[in-house]
């Protein structure tokens, strides 16, 4: 029998990405909430709907279409779509909510259409993101306004599975389980787990990369896939996955590897991070270095030999910094290397992150890149210690988890 679920999974502190569309509410501008499959975006968009029933907006003024329904089948032609919408308008503003418009042939014309029209308001969800890469960038380019979507933080996770007294313990569930929302319904069966997370993997791999891009070697795809989740916090290149792959008597070369990792970043279920020369204050073109935004499906991939735990928190580090808004790159100073150079416009901050410091020898290998670098911007270590803030001539050592937690 299925353990009845403790938690609320569907209404889940997800308070900023509401607030944010909400405070977009009537901006002429396009909504468009991108991110991995089931990260939350149809849950957050019909919470949104929600707000705007209980702050008196009428049901008729309310349009909203799931193109993954099928249902919806025949609204995925553009022409029925618009002509139903059309249809539907009121004399009042009208809140128009599409999700996953990339179902949606030719939907740049549509929404393009929708847009020019008195009262409307425009919100779309999508799972890959070439739908802003390529002509709807160029049709509704300065009209629209991105907002990011991910699985769970960490501190969602606690906040959801109510674990604030107890932060290791649950770090080693999230790490262990997934940060997809509706994990959450199975934690407490978690042989459910797998199945799923394989479900989010197999539909990824189909409908956002397989069928879009036309892909006929599944298998290479699916080595390059692994190859990426193993390699999380590592230099990459197209080169060494494609002689790696040589190796194991596959075919591959390195612009079909490239095409394959494009199209895996499409679909938000690797991220890549670039590197900067903080020094010379340039972007560099090579060496990336990629992450996976659900551990889960690593784990799902790569089975028991996925537990390393310094690059793990690295990527849930990186994926923290993009939540809090962050542009985050691989920081390169002479001959060492930051883990992260997060900026805004205010300025920088340098990150290291490691499982722990304790040893003094790993401690100065940490703060030395940190040392090097001579402006005044915030420094820090992030790591699993359990111990008080440690201040090092300016550069400041504390848990990650309680940073986690902060915010």
């Amino acid at each position: 029998m299925e353990a009845e679920c403790k938690f609320d999974v569907e209404r889940v502190n997800r308070r900023e990405y509401l607030e944010r569309l909400n405070n977009l509410r009537h901006k002429k501008l396009i909504k468009i909430v991108t991110g991995i499959r089931r990260c939350g975006k149809s849950t957050i968009l019909e919470m949104f709907r929600d707000r705007l029933l209980q702050d008196g907006v009428e049901e008729k003024q309310i349009i909203f279409i799931n193109f993954e329904d099928y249902e919806n089948k025949e609204l995925r032609d553009p022409d029925n779509l618009y002509k139903y919408i059309k249809k539907r308008l009121t004399s009042k503003m009208n809140y128009i909510i599409l999700d996953e418009i990339q179902r949606v042939q030719d939907f740049p014309d549509v929404v393009d259409s929708l847009y020019i029209k008195k009262n409307t308001d425009l919100y779309l969800t999508g799972s890959n993101s070439s739908l802003l890469s390529s002509e709807i960038a160029t049709l509704i380019s300065g009209r629209y306004v991105e907002i990011k979507m991910l699985p769970f933080s960490f501190k969602e996770f606690v906040d959801a599975t109510k674990q604030g007294d107890n932060l290791a313990k649950a770090y080693r569930q999230y790490v262990t389980t997934s940060s997809f929302p509706y994990v959450l319904e199975l934690l407490e069966t978690s042989q459910e787990i797998n199945p799923y997370l394989e479900g989010i993997y197999n539909t990824i791999l189909v409908k956002d990369i397989i069928d879009r891009k036309k892909i006929s070697d599944t298998t290479v795809l699916t080595s390059v896939t692994q190859f990426l989740f193993d390699n999380i916090g590592l230099e990459f290149s197209s080169k060494k996955i494609a002689d790696t792959l040589i190796s194991n008597n596959r075919k591959s070369d390195p612009k079909t590897i490239e095409k394959y990792v494009n199209a895996l970043e499409e679909s938000f279920i690797v991220y890549c991070a670039g590197r900067y020369n903080i020094k010379g204050k340039e972007y560099l073109k090579s060496l990336e270095k990629y992450y996976v935004p659900d551990i889960g499906l690593r784990n799902f991939m790569l089975g028991k030999k996925a537990m390393d735990v310094g690059h793990i928190l690295e990527n849930i580090i990186y994926f923290e910094l993009l939540r809090r808004g962050y542009d985050v790159y691989i920081g390169k100073i002479d001959t060492s290397e930051v883990d992260f150079v997060a900026q805004t416009q205010d300025g920088n901050t340098y990150i290291q992150v490691a499982s722990s410091v304790r040893d003094e020898q790993v401690l100065e290998r940490e703060l030395r890149p940190l040392k090097l670098i001579k402006d005044n911007y915030p420094k820090m270590i992030l790591t699993l210690d359990d111990d008080p803030i440690g201040d090092y001539d300016g550069i400041i050592r504390k848990n990650a988890l309680d940073w986690l937690m902060e915010n």
